[in-house]
């Protein structure tokens, strides 16, 4: 359909009609226009797989068998890949699943920026860095898009807290705002070209995120050239005039009186009356429409889709091994050599814990969920007898999601405080008996693992932890389990980082993995037993205290009526390299089972940039991927500015003693910084260097550059 056509369309249209077509007539959906062939918009939560299916006006399930899909790795564990191909593959399973289930809009990516571990919610988001953010952002929404199905880009913007969602006023200045938190949004609009944008709950600056003039009129349509729909995160609405004035498609909420919703019909007679314009109401109209037509919903030539392929879990498979991260292996304890031998002790609930079903919005009703005790029976086949004991034991509340919970995250919910264990004696005492069976289970085994981290009772749309320690008395039984066996590998699960203090310098090999979809516990067992050589490396820091955080110790978490982000552009790397705060990984840290070397740094002045190249190569005695990392270091001369950022990667396989040749073109923005004063993006005045490294802290090869003062 031309645009002629859609204009011709809109004039066709009552004004009840556009009405409808612009908020929530369901839970999930809009209204269509049956006279004229224009049909409802159907959208769906979330990052992680295609929601199970709610009751039209309200937040029960319909208890139907249809709606089983496959559980994908949360955006965190997606991230720990580095890898952009499989960012697409997994793209592609959520919107031809999201196809599959009759859905038009799937509400994912969520891309907001890690600013402190305890945000309830990081494990749906990426990363503490912009640029990693944008890399992976970019290739998953094309893979959504790819099956006529619109990525939902969230939560748009500076939402990295749950504490007071719904109204804390965010203050950060405009440039931290344009070098840490809009970039990724950025890309995902210029490069990404996603069609739809989600709100979000919070206020900025003083007006709330899904009716802010700035980021919505000034910035996305205006700046970035948007031309798709925004759609307002469910209760994010809270003026009538602002939302049909501020660049705002279509208001969603939790509540069933559809026809009382702001852009309903207190729009209605706002518009009759004279007080609001009906062309305000057409653009968004116009907009919808464009989306639709995008989608092919208006000439009958859409895709198919499906659910729970077997590719799809072999793409699931293949993304969650490459999502998790060796960050300790002392003495080469990985993988585990079980030949010739006859038993394997797993201790830890997390080993036998399925998470598919928690955490808010991201829950999805996975067709299966294979758990790491599971995961590691499959691969050894029945020869090696497992015995496993819990260790700890999580709250007895059902973790998994309260019915109809969302139809009150207005109210309460939102505004709860992080959940903190309350013991009495009888708790103590079954903890210490637990911790006891484990311990003398470890005493009587060669090899151990043990799995341990957090759940969906703390990573939690809606509320915030209260610190980084591990919960249910882990610390206490992971200190036991060493002192008697100091072999035990250490597996933690957990959507943020963790305090890792209490055993990270005893524990030799430790392994993390975020939430990792439904073949998770499979991928790992894969890992541990050296089946899959690992080759995720962090996406975010995990600091030695919580207090070394810059949120917490320079800005504010979560702030009262209004969170001040005093840290600036020193967020996550950015503070602990410039201040040399020592932390217990960092980010883009990962081990292999092999080893890598790099040689022959290269560095061209281009007419708008450098052309970097070098050799790496595998110099160990199998196969592996390596995440070749780019930095660009400025010394602050003029302007401060962090140490380090991350400007380029890329994930190359290697096969023993195999060497390739890498090449990135660094343009100029690589080295700019956005000045206030200026109101632009400038180049200043300073010395540069190009770090080439493994990690942020694991340089290898670096070379000073002359970059000229300019603007850009």
């Amino acid at each position: 359909m031309e645009m002629y056509e859609i204009d011709e369309l809109i004039k066709k249209l009552t004004l009840e009609e556009k009405i409808g077509m612009i908020h929530g007539q369901g839970i999930f959906h809009t209204k269509g226009v049956e006279r004229l062939g224009v049909p409802p918009l159907w959208m769906s939560d979330g990052p992680m797989g295609v929601r199970k299916e709610l009751q039209d006006d309200n937040w029960n399930p319909k208890g139907t068998t249809e709606d089983f899909v496959s559980y994908l790795p949360s955006n965190s564990a997606l991230a720990c890949t580095w890898n952009r191909e499989l960012a697409k593959e997994a793209g592609n399973v959520l919107g031809e699943e999201a196809r599959g289930r009759g859905k038009d809009v799937i509400l994912a990516p969520g891309i907001n920026v890690i600013r402190s571990p305890l945000c309830g919610r990081n494990f749906e988001y990426m990363s503490e860095d912009p640029c990693l953010i944008a890399e992976m952002a970019v290739p998953l929404i094309q893979g959504i898009q790819q099956q006529d199905t619109a990525a939902c880009v969230k939560h748009f913007a500076v939402n990295n807290q749950e504490t007071r969602r719904l109204d804390v006023d965010v203050q950060v200045g405009e440039r931290a705002l344009r070098e840490i938190y809009l970039p990724g949004f950025e890309a995902s609009v210029k490069k990404g070209k996603t069609w739809t944008l989600m709100g979000a709950y919070n206020q900025f600056r003083g007006e709330h995120c899904c009716h802010n003039s700035y980021l919505l009129k000034e910035i996305l349509r205006k700046e970035w050239g948007f031309d798709g729909a925004v759609i307002s995160d469910w209760g994010g609405i809270h003026d009538t005039r602002q939302a049909a004035e501020n660049g705002l498609e279509i208001e969603m909420s939790v509540t069933d009186c559809f026809d009382q919703y702001y852009m309903a019909q207190p729009l209605l007679e706002q518009v009759k009356a004279g007080e609001i314009k009906e062309a305000w109401i057409d653009e968004k109209v116009r907009n919808i429409l464009v989306l639709m037509n995008r989608l092919h919903m208006l000439d009958g030539e859409r895709k198919p889709g499906t659910c729970n392929s077997r590719e799809h879990q072999e793409t699931l498979l293949n993304c969650a091994q490459e999502a998790v991260v060796l960050l300790k292996n002392e003495e080469n304890i990985l993988p585990l050599d079980l030949k010739g031998k006859k038993r394997l002790a797993v201790i830890g609930e997390n080993a036998v814990k399925l998470h598919a079903n928690g955490g808010g919005s991201a829950a999805v009703k996975a067709l299966y969920e294979i758990s790491p005790l599971l995961g590691l029976r499959m691969e050894l086949g029945g020869n090696v007898e497992i015995t496993y004991a819990p260790g700890y034991a999580s709250s007895q509340e059902n973790t998994e999601e309260k019915e109809n919970w969302q139809s009150s995250s207005l109210e309460d919910r939102a505004y709860k405080e992080s959940y903190r264990e309350k013991e009495d004696d009888a708790v103590k005492a079954a903890r210490e008996a637990l911790i006891e069976e484990a311990a003398a289970l470890a005493e009587n085994h060669e090899d151990v693992i043990l799995f341990c981290g957090l759940n969906h009772e703390f990573d939690l749309e809606g509320q915030d932890r209260a610190d980084m320690k591990l919960p249910y008395g882990q610390e206490e039984l992971i200190r036991r389990v060493l002192e008697v066996n100091e072999n035990t590998v250490i597996v933690v699960l957990a959507g943020s980082p963790v305090d890792l203090e209490a055993f990270a310098d005893q524990a030799k090999a430790i392994v993390y993995s975020s939430y990792n979809g439904m073949e998770g516990g499979h991928a790992l067992a894969k890992i541990l037993l050296g089946k899959v050589n690992p080759s995720g490396k962090l996406a975010y820091t995990f600091p030695k205290r919580l207090e070394d955080c810059p949120a917490h110790s320079i800005g504010e978490f979560p702030g009262s009526d209004t969170v001040s982000y005093g840290e600036g552009i020193f967020v996550g790397y950015r503070h602990y390299e410039t201040r040399q705060i020592p932390v217990r990984y960092c980010f883009g840290h990962g081990l292999s089972y092999t080893s890598f070397a790099y040689r022959d740094l290269s560095v061209e002045k281009r007419e708008n940039g450098f052309q970097v190249s070098l050799k790496v190569s595998n110099t160990g005695e199998r196969e592996g991927k390596e995440t070749v990392q780019v930095y660009v270091k400025a010394s602050g001369k003029t302007i401060p500015r962090p140490v380090k950022e991350l400007r380029a990667f890329s994930k190359v396989r290697l096969l023993p003693k195999e060497t390739r040749q890498l090449s990135f073109f660094l343009e100029m923005q690589a080295f700019s910084c956005y000045s206030e004063e200026e109101n632009r993006w400038i180049v200043p005045k300073d010395r540069y260097e190009i770090c080439v490294g493994s990690s942020v802290q694991d340089i290898r090869l670096q070379q000073e550059v002359h970059v000229a003062a300019q603007y850009l």
